[in-house]
């Protein structure tokens, strides 16, 4: 590997596009950039963020652009070889377009992509130089993405590059009337029509409706639903008993599914990612995500029958920050060398 050459990766999102530069042998240089993505307003508006994320951070570290040799993108879609085959919160151009190739021709340079989870699962397992094993990551947003890495840091995307959807898979929760939460492309019941911001505006929704709750701030509050969904954190962190239960709720289901993950991966290590990570309140959170984990994942997923017992799956809070898929797919760009 030429040390001279820079690998650059670029994490577009549908409101911003992050980007992170590696030197020649994988080391991050400087700090990174985000700029907006313009992903609503068509692939070709976004080629241009990215085309002004490569010169930004290039510029900020004193890097000739011509040394970049491959680039690396990740997508908030779901994508196989290149091509998005999912609308997601981008602009219907994308879909049916390979979005590598493209991108490639315009920058005249190899081109590796994937989707945001893998993106910032393999992100997560290069930020643990001392892990050598799998990492199953999970990420709570918006709405719920995830990744699998394999030991020795193989990404696992299945036969078309789709796997590892977390959000779509089902787990038997029901609301009080008895009905399955939709979610939009998910399918009644689903992972993400529980965990996710989406879960959070219908479960406040339905809270605040109730005689106990109406002297609460937020039912006597004007704003939106959504703006008091992305409130309830903030009540979160000041210890709201119903901000706390709905949480609480959120974190025994996602801990729930990993159980049945475990039976299926034995990762071994499971990261969360999302905002969750920079709260105060995550240890809490975890501890709930651990109590639905033990519930549900048979015993020796938990710890081993086999003195002296150690833990079989341990769970952290990503360390990436906003840049974990960033970071993975400017790793990727220096194996497609």
């Amino acid at each position: 590997m030429d040390e001279s050459a820079h690998f650059a990766g670029l994490d577009i999102g549908g409101t911003t596009v992050k980007a992170a530069l590696l030197n020649g042998i994988g080391r991050q240089i400087g700090e990174g950039v985000e700029l907006r993505s313009h992903g609503s307003d068509g692939y070709k508006a976004t080629f241009k963020q990215l085309h002004l994320a490569l010169e930004t951070i290039c510029s900020n570290n004193s890097v000739e652009l011509s040394t970049i040799a491959a680039v690396g993108i990740d997508v908030p879609a779901p994508s196989s070889n290149g091509v998005i085959w999912g609308q997601a919160n981008l602009n219907e151009d994308w879909v049916g377009t390979n979005i590598r190739d493209e991108f490639s021709k315009e920058i005249h340079r190899p081109c590796y992509m994937t989707n945001d989870g893998n993106a910032a699962a393999y992100g997560e397992w290069i930020l643990r130089p001392g892990h050598d094993g799998p990492l199953l990551f999970v990420a709570p947003g918006t709405g719920l993405g995830g990744g699998f890495v394999l030991g020795k840091g193989q990404l696992y995307e299945g036969c078309n590059g789709l796997a590892m959807e977390l959000g779509a898979i089902s787990v038997p929760f029901r609301e009080e009337d008895g009905s399955l939460p939709e979610c939009s492309g998910k399918g009644p019941g689903s992972l993400e029509a529980w965990v996710s911001l989406v879960a959070l505006r219908r479960r406040l929704e339905l809270e605040l409706s109730k005689d106990e709750n109406k002297e609460h701030p937020l039912a006597k509050s004007e704003i939106s639903i959504l703006e008091k969904a992305f409130q309830l954190r903030d009540y979160c962190e000041n210890e709201d008993p119903l901000a706390r239960s709905i949480f609480e709720q959120q974190a025994h289901i996602l801990g729930w599914a990993m159980g049945d993950q475990a039976s299926e991966l034995d990762p071994g290590l499971i990261v969360i990612g999302g905002g969750l990570a920079e709260t105060n309140f995550r240890d809490w959170y975890l501890d709930h995500v651990r109590a639905g984990f033990e519930e549900r994942a048979p015993a020796f997923y938990v710890n081993s029958p086999i003195p002296p017992h150690g833990v079989t799956t341990r769970f952290d809070w990503a360390i990436g920050g906003d840049y974990a898929a960033a970071i993975g797919v400017a790793h990727k760009a220096i194996e497609i060398i």
